[in-house]
C-alpha cells in the first residue's frame, strides 16, 4: 500500500507526474468530475484546520466522489483514549483514502503502518506538511515555470514551521536553488534541516535577520506566521509574533518577478496592502491546492488498485 507521509516520498519523475496531472486538471476540471465516482475520502483532523481539511473535501467532491470524518479530536475516539492504530484500523473498512493531520510528528507514519487504505500526511506537529509543498511546488512551476536557478527566501518562523521544513526538502532536489534563511535567532531552522538536508546536498544557503536587506536577491518570498500553538511560553509568542511583517515600502525593494507566497492564515506579518500587489500569489497558492490534492488523491486510489482511474 503505497503512503505520502513526506515530500520526498514521491520521486522526481512522480512528482513531475502528479504536477503535470495538477495543470491538467486545471485547464479540463470536467475531464476529472467522475474519475473517484463511489470512492470516500476520511479526513481526520486531531487539529484546527480551514484551508487543508476544506481543500481535501473539496477536490474529492470536485472528481465525483464523497467524504466524511472528524474536523477536531474532541468530535472523535480520541477523547476515550483510542488510539491512532486502533482509529484507521477501523476506517480503512469504511473508506478508500485517508487524510490525517495530527499535533504529534510521527502519528499519520504510525497510521500507515497499521492502515489497508492509503493514508496521507495533512500536517503533523512541526513536522510535514507534504500536500502543502505540493502546492507550494505547483504554484512555483504554474507561475514561474521552472525549480532551477531559484534564490528561495523562507521568512518568520523557520523552527516550527512544517511547511517549511517540507518546501526545503522538496526544493534541495533540483540544481541551481539557493536559500535565504530570515528569522530570529530563537525561530532559526532546525539544525537537523540544515544538516541532514541543506548541507548534506551542498545547497548554498545563508542565516541572516534582515528582510529589507535580503529581498532584493529573492526570486521567491515564503512568508511565515508565528505560531502560537507550537508555543509553550505566551510571553515568547508575543515578543516574537511581529517579528517581521512585509508592507509595500518592502515590496518596492524587491525583484519586479518576485513572487510572494504564505501557506496561510496569515495573522498580521504581511500586510493588507500587499494583496493589490500582483507579485503576491498566497491566495493562488490556495486555490492550487485543491487541484493537487485531486491529483494526489486519483494517483494514490490508481496505484492502491492497480488501474487508471484517470
Amino acid at each position: 500500500m503505497r503512503h505520502v507521509i513526506s515530500p520526498t516520498d514521491l520521486t522526481l519523475s512522480e512528482l513531475d507526474e502528479l504536477l503535470n496531472l495538477s495543470e491538467d486538471i486545471i485547464k479540463n476540471p470536467k475531464k476529472y468530475s467522475e474519475a473517484c465516482h463511489r470512492k470516500k475520502l476520511a479526513t481526520l483532523f486531531y487539529e484546527p484546520s480551514t484551508r487543508t481539511r476544506l481543500s481535501f473535501e473539496s477536490a474529492m467532491l470536485n472528481l465525483g466522489g464523497s467524504v466524511l470524518g472528524f474536523s477536531s479530536a474532541d468530535s472523535s475516539s480520541a477523547v476515550k483514549g483510542e488510539s491512532i492504530a486502533d482509529t484507521i484500523r477501523v476506517i480503512s473498512s469504511y473508506a478508500d483514502i485517508c487524510a490525517i493531520r495530527h499535533p504529534k510528528e510521527g502519528a499519520p507514519y504510525v497510521a500507515s503502518q497499521h492502515s489497508s487504505i492509503p493514508i496521507i500526511n495533512a500536517g503533523d506537529g512541526g513536522h510535514n506538511h507534504p500536500t502543502q509543498t505540493f502546492t507550494d511546488l505547483l504554484t512555483i512551476k504554474n507561475l514561474k515555470g521552472r525549480f532551477e536557478n531559484l534564490t528561495v527566501g523562507f521568512c518568520g518562523d523557520l523552527k516550527f514551521g512544517r511547511t517549511v521544513h517540507s518546501l526545503i526538502g522538496a526544493l534541495s532536489r533540483y540544481a541551481g536553488v539557493k536559500f535565504v534563511l530570515i528569522s530570529p535567532d530563537e525561530l532559526k531552522i532546525p539544525s537537523y534541516i540544515k544538516e541532514e538536508v541543506i548541507k548534506a546536498r551542498n545547497i548554498p544557503y545563508k542565516e541572516v535577520r534582515s528582510l529589507e536587506e535580503s529581498i532584493p536577491e529573492l526570486d521567491i518570498l515564503y512568508m511565515t506566521r508565528v505560531q502560537r500553538e507550537r508555543f509553550f511560553n505566551e510571553e515568547d509568542y508575543i515578543r516574537l509574533k511581529d517579528t517581521y511583517i512585509l508592507n509595500s515600502k518592502k515590496m518596492d525593494l524587491a525583484k519586479e518577478d518576485m513572487l510572494v507566497l504564505h501557506p496561510l492564515p496569515r495573522v498580521n506579518e504581511i500586510s493588507v496592502e500587499v494583496d493589490n500587489d500582483p507579485r503576491a500569489k498566497y491566495f493562488k497558492q490556495a486555490e492550487f491546492g485543491v487541484y493537487v490534492r485531486m491529483a494526489l488523491i486519483m494517483l494514490l486510489l490508481r496505484e492502491s488498485e492497480g488501474r487508471s482511474i484517470c
